[in-house]
């Protein structure tokens, strides 16, 4: 007994958070409220799921995968759905397990130390100083999703390289040029996910939505032309921004080499494996899969015969172990993500909840402003979610109720609220490899923040821009 009180004791805060949760709960249950006298039964009772949901999304009160049955198991508490099965509508999916196999992907080509070649491409352009790092290092990063999807991967691979250069460069550990580095594999790598669909999860799940919603069944080569050209001319815009910032707060004696390095010293590599070298081959042949199919073939079976091919027996890469240690928390709150997303969109609240904002639209206003207004809800949106990939799956079917509403290209409106809910990186906890960049105590707090807030509304602006002039 006295260890349950010590225990209840130590964890007060999130007894708090519990009994706020509670409240919250028991205040949006009640129907004396005029603002939700529009809205059904069942669908006061999503909406009180969903704040819910974005509650222990937010102060992760319990373990993420508890959350998440949690989720499922209130649809069924709340009578929202008729049997355990349309519960577990959003693990059916065939996006949720397109993340599963790439991520096992990644895991198989960072085993095969797929660094080394990325080590060697680095190190041969350091050769001609910082200044061949500043150019190079960025359009690597733009271009990398295409050969590596996963952020975290790419995260993970380029951060002891750049150490080991910036320590052969002479610089300090808060260096400008370490800045400048952790900003372009941190906000930058995540952003650069975005201009493939097969790039991780974010896009994927996007993806998914927009043929669920029969918006557009876009290739390869389609979701690039529509990514790539406003996210690769706004990064490189930006950071020139992030440049001229970084200069001006980091103090002098970090900005330049403090002793003789001239260049950074012969450095001796492994012999890469012929073994590494069929792993990299059939990864770009599942590429070449992607670009070059009809748009109706399957996405989801080359990387599942990938993921075959490494697991046998000559390969080795993917095993029970790689399997099992998987992120299946994140897997549980994808699938509760999208069970709840298509939860609402079935049951009307998501038109419902859109009517509700369009509000704050004011009347006989042009395109271009109700874009902006549009992407400034999915901005406030974003903030109620901890990842990317749990906030499209709700933000996306409320947003494209708009696309009715006021009349508004589906296309201008799906690509908006991908470009924005993507773009969000105010707080470190808003993507994993801004967090990671974050966890590096190489930005001051401060810098982390200037610099988030200032790409997450530039990137919102680029996206209201680009859906009013190119999509």
């Amino acid at each position: 007994m006295k260890r349950v009180l010590r225990e209840l004791h130590l964890n007060r805060k999130t007894m708090l958070y519990l009994l706020l949760g509670m409240a919250c709960f028991m205040f949006l249950g009640f129907e004396q409220s005029n603002l939700f006298l529009e809205f059904s039964s069942e669908q006061e009772w999503t909406l009180v799921l969903l704040f819910i949901a974005m509650f222990l999304w937010i102060v992760n009160p319990i373990p993420s995968s508890a959350s998440s049955i949690l989720i499922l198991s209130l649809m069924l508490v709340f009578h929202l759905v008729d049997d355990i099965e349309n519960a577990l509508s959003g693990f059916s999916t065939s996006a949720l397990y397109f993340v599963l196999m790439l991520s096992i992907i990644s895991q198989a080509l960072v085993k095969v130390r797929i660094d080394r070649i990325i080590a060697r491409f680095l190190f041969k352009v350091s050769k001609g100083g910082p200044k061949a790092i500043f150019i190079g290092l960025p359009l690597f990063m733009l271009v990398s999703p295409i050969l590596l999807p996963s952020a975290v991967a790419r995260f993970k691979i380029l951060l002891p390289l750049l150490r080991r250069l910036n320590s052969f460069y002479g610089y300090s550990d808060k260096s400008l040029f370490m800045k400048f580095c952790v900003y372009i594999i941190g906000m930058m790598n995540q952003n650069a996910t975005m201009v493939i669909y097969t790039g991780g999860g974010f896009p994927i799940l996007a993806s998914q939505l927009i043929r669920d919603f029969e918006i557009g069944n876009f290739g390869w080569i389609d979701w690039f032309l529509i990514i790539a050209p406003p996210l690769w001319i706004g990064s490189l815009i930006f950071l020139l921004f992030v440049w001229q910032f970084l200069k001006y707060t980091t103090p002098d004696e970090d900005k330049f080499v403090r002793n003789d390095t001239l260049g950074v010293q012969n450095q001796e590599y492994e012999t890469i494996t012929s073994k590494t070298w069929v792993v990299v081959v059939a990864f770009l042949c599942m590429i070449v899969t992607w670009i070059v199919v009809d748009q109706d073939f399957p996405i989801l079976l080359p990387p599942m015969l990938l993921v075959v091919f490494y697991a046998i027996p000559k390969m080795g890469l993917v095993t029970n172990k790689v399997i099992r240690d998987f992120d299946w928390e994140n897997f549980l709150m994808l699938g509760a993500s999208f069970s709840l997303g298509i939860l609402i969109q079935e049951n009307g609240t998501a038109s419902k909840l859109a009517k509700l904002l369009i509000g704050f639209v004011p009347d006989n206003i042009e395109l271009l402003g109700m874009l902006l207004i549009i992407a400034s809800i999915v901005f406030i949106l974003r903030f109620f979610f901890i990842v990317p990939s749990s906030a499209i799956i709700v933000i996306f079917p409320i947003v494209m109720s708009y696309a009715d509403i006021l009349g508004i290209e589906p296309m201008k409106l799906a690509f908006l609220t991908v470009m924005v809910t993507g773009s969000v990186m105010v707080l470190p906890i808003h993507s994993t490899a801004v967090y990671y960049g974050f966890q590096t105590g190489v930005f001051t707090k401060k810098e982390h923040y200037l610099i988030g807030v200032a790409t997450s509304l530039f990137f919102m602006v680029v996206s209201v821009l680009t859906a009013f002039l190119y999509w």
